[in-house]
């Protein structure tokens, strides 16, 4: 595969719990501290425990200086693409830019016509993801925004704030369709978690993506390669995903790097958070810069 030459990045994922969200303040806190560049929050509105993705990021914008935020992602079924553009641009005007909309189609069709939600399936739901990104990029460049089609309709909006910074839209997708959708108009991959998508399986995945681009006449070396990494660093034993010492993360992220095309991490912790945070912050994640940049200084 090939290393799309993208500086590294690297975030942490924050649990949404209700009942845990004095710890995830901290982590926020920490994280900000110490560097990291994103801290990223799922999006499952439907599940009763967890607090509204927006609402706790705005809170979270509030609680921290430099870090910026993704939507890790956002439900497009629950999220209409006008009214999230424009809730993406007010964070954006709110916290200094800090704002990356990393966006979905929805996944769990039942959940999402449980809270009223349209239930699209299969090409529905990627035709409807496709425009909806064409929507977003529109109102998020401020003016009029129109479209009427079999998934949308936009009668004539009249979009703003412009925020101060672009707002990436980053599209989670692993299926062939939405990989095209990808390519063709996203800005970023997001990959689902390691334990969904594999090492293994990436190359072919990032095969669709770079041939939708080229098709689409763009180039695939301008889409960003995000990989959700769930796992456990250090002396804890079991659990999922990519489990081992500082050497292991080290070397691991780095052949994903530079390998399979991946420039942003985001850290699931399986257990004890706040130490494992540390430990990726101030010993993997710079281990993994100096690394990947020593093999490109190489080639």
């Amino acid at each position: 595969m090939t290393d799309y030459g993208h500086a590294l990045t690297f975030g942490l994922s924050l649990d949404p719990e209700a009942d845990r969200l004095d710890e995830t303040r901290r982590l926020a806190k920490a994280a900000d501290e110490k560097g990291l560049d994103y801290l990223a929050v799922q999006d499952h509105a439907y599940q009763p425990g967890h607090l509204d993705t927006w609402t706790l990021i705005t809170h979270m914008a509030t609680q921290t200086k430099r870090i910026s935020f993704l939507t890790d992602v956002a439900d497009l079924q629950l999220r209409p693409p006008a009214m999230l553009a424009k809730a993406a641009a007010s964070l954006a005007v709110l916290a200094g830019g800090r704002t990356v909309l990393g966006v979905g189609g929805g996944a769990f069709a039942d959940a999402i016509a449980g809270m009223g939600g349209r239930r699209r399936a299969g090409g529905e739901m990627v035709a409807y993801t496709e425009e909806s990104l064409h929507v977003m990029r529109a109102a998020l460049g401020g003016g009029g925004v129109r479209l009427l089609s079999d998934q949308h309709a936009i009668e004539g909006y009249e979009a703003g704030p412009v925020p101060p910074l672009p707002i990436p839209l980053w599209l989670g997708s692993q299926g062939p369709k939405m990989l095209g959708v990808t390519g063709r108009a996203g800005d970023g991959w997001i990959s689902p978690l390691n334990i969904y998508v594999t090492p293994a399986q990436v190359p072919a995945k990032q095969k669709i993506v770079d041939e939708a681009a080229l098709i689409a006449g763009r180039d695939p070396a301008d889409i960003r390669r995000i990989y959700n990494v769930i796992g456990t660093i250090g002396g804890l034993r079991g659990g999922p995903g990519l489990v081992g010492d500082v050497r292991l993360w080290t070397d691991t992220l780095t052949e994903w790097a530079v390998e399979l095309g991946f420039d942003t991490f985001v850290f699931w912790p399986v257990a004890e958070t706040r130490g494992q945070l540390e430990v990726f912050a101030a010993e993997v994640v710079p281990a993994v810069r100096e690394r990947v940049g020593q093999i490109r200084g190489q080639r």
